[in-house]
């Protein structure tokens, strides 16, 4: 569905303008279709994501991207029988089932569109500037990420910042804002992940082994330790592992976190990794081992492939466990109905509000004026519905 934006030229009195609408940017990695574009997708990786934790000089990006790519096609292309990554696919599905839902409660007056961090032609700069063709004029940020981290959504504002800035004349476009930044402690999610834990399990393991022998690996993205002083994701991953373990455990005693770090030399790494954690629970006795993936909503080539090398290492190694690897939430109908839900809220903030009016003509001058003016007001306001 298409919809066309209203046209209204700049002499419009202000009483005759066009009501608000909101566009949402749902925000996600992205992940390569095509082979040749390993090495650009692996430089806009290495742009943002590395740098904020490797001491690495920028010149070595580009060949070290190139590098990358071939071990990258080595790995999709002869261990995994071409495999193309379904994330984008998966992400399109989100996409469309969270407006589905917001349009019933909105109408058109919200449209969601999909942005990509290293992926073109859905780099946030080519989406924001279709969201303003379309006469949208707020904004909600929604980094559809687990967590709230530099790597995550600290990314995805990083680079609608830098297309923002982009902006010629004298008012800015977007009238209002607003940024959901993670979901990892809202209630729902952390019951979505249990169920579906205690579903397959159900499903494949209960008549064949006891409760207290079927170990349960809950998987976060892995986090540097250092990370020039940024939020790297530790604390909102750490807590997001203990609210779905403490729904587990009373049944399933056996249960570790296991992070899905990437091996980089040089970086401390979050421990246990997920196939020590596997490891560490067969030794107290553990029979069948669930890989269930809780830091990532969409599945992309670190939960399914991965999963799959620490799945066959561990095959090697201890032949007579039985192996189950679970899915991301991806496109399951309570977790598009609950991600919708959690925008909501600040939907109805945007729709309401007075319009921001940003002036960039003064912020451009604003650089020559040095007064020191500390803002006094430390409250943090944090709201979850």
């Amino acid at each position: 569905m298409v919809a066309t934006p209203e046209k209204y030229s700049e002499q419009t009195p202000v009483g005759d303008r066009q009501p608000p609408r909101v566009a949402v940017l749902l925000m996600g990695y992205g992940e390569v279709e095509s082979y040749a574009d390993f090495a650009n997708y692996n430089e806009q990786a290495l742009n943002l994501l590395t740098a904020k934790f490797a001491p690495v000089p920028t010149w070595i990006y580009p060949p070290l991207a190139k590098l990358l790519a071939i071990f990258d096609f080595h790995e999709w292309s002869h261990q995994h029988g071409n495999f193309i990554s379904p994330h984008n696919a998966i992400f399109e599905r989100q996409r469309a089932g969270i407006e589905e839902h917001l349009q019933q409660k909105w109408g058109d007056r919200i449209k969601v569109f999909k942005a990509f961090n290293f992926c073109a032609p859905y780099l946030p700069e080519q989406v924001l500037e279709q969201i303003k063709a379309e006469g949208f004029d707020k904004l909600l940020i929604y980094p559809l990420l687990v967590v709230d981290s530099i790597f995550t959504s600290g990314i995805a504002v990083e680079q609608v910042n830098q297309a923002l800035a982009k902006e010629e004349g004298s008012e800015h476009w977007v009238t209002g804002e607003r940024y959901i930044p993670s979901f990892y402690n809202e209630p729902d999610y952390i019951n979505l992940m249990a169920q579906v834990v205690e579903e397959k399990i159900a499903q494949k393991l209960r008549d064949r082994i006891l409760p207290s022998q079927i170990g349960i690996v809950l998987m976060n993205h892995g986090c540097p330790h250092k990370a020039k002083g940024f939020t790297s994701g530790i604390t909102e991953s750490q807590t997001l592992y203990e609210l779905v373990r403490e729904k587990l455990i009373y049944k399933y005693p056996l249960i570790s976190v296991g992070w899905l770090n990437h091996d980089t030399p040089l970086i401390e790494w979050t421990q246990p990794d997920a196939k020590l954690a596997a490891e560490n629970l067969i030794q107290l006795g553990a029979k069948a081992i669930v890989f269930m993936p809780i830091g990532f909503v969409t599945e992309n080539h670190e939960t399914l492939l991965d999963v799959e090398h620490i799945i066959e290492a561990l095959q090697r190694q201890y032949s007579n466990i039985t192996y189950i690897q679970m899915e991301c939430a991806n496109d399951h109908p309570e977790f598009l109905h609950m991600a919708a839900h959690w925008a909501d809220p600040h939907i109805e903030d945007l729709l309401s509000e007075e319009a921001l009016s940003v002036n960039t003509q003064l912020t451009v001058e604003h650089h020559h004026h040095h007064h020191h003016h500390h803002d006094r007001d430390q409250g943090h306001h944090h709201h979850h519905h």
